[in-house]
């Protein structure tokens, strides 16, 4: 599976889509990123004429890369364009040391700790492009794929 493959898998899009590409995929974990745009909703307001990144955006990003991301990897043999996967956070915690402004471009990094009954829990760092450390810590998730419907539900026209 390819990062085109996976990044089409993703059941998100803008306004709320923060992977832009993935540059390291394994078994063992994922390497991908994203920049803020200054355009970006969560801009307007969230520290008036200094906009900064909400933490909560920066685990969704962290959350997307390394979980979903991952997830959907990890599940390719499962996955196809009729059975997309369904995603669900379970935890986090976050530890969070800089700021990210608009205009930056973020890595996020992830390693796999365990996956286990489709659970992925995942360690992430998130670096700026000066490779400073912006944020780190463990993210878990569930992944499903939903049973396929059968003739008797399309009869029924239950889809």
């Amino acid at each position: 599976m390819t990062s085109k493959n996976i990044l089409a898998l993703l059941p998100y899009e803008k306004p709320f889509l923060f992977v832009e590409d993935l540059t390291v995929i394994s078994e063992e974990g994922i390497t991908g990123n994203y920049t803020f745009k200054e355009t970006e909703y969560f801009y307007k307001g969230h520290f008036k004429d200094h906009p900064v990144t909400p933490g909560v955006i920066l685990t969704e990003c962290m959350a997307q890369i390394g979980v979903v991301c991952l997830g959907i990897y990890l599940m390719k043999d499962e996955i196809s364009e009729i059975l997309q996967p369904q995603i669900a956070m379970t935890s986090s915690q976050v530890d969070f040391f800089l700021p990210v402004f608009p205009r930056e471009k973020v890595r996020v990094v992830s390693e796999k700790e365990v996956f286990r009954f489709n659970k992925l829990k995942c360690k992430l760092k998130m670096f700026n492009e000066k490779n400073e450390l912006v944020c780190r810590g463990v993210i878990s998730g569930m992944l499903r794929i939903p049973a396929p419907a059968s003739s008797t539900d399309r009869k029924a026209g239950n889809l």
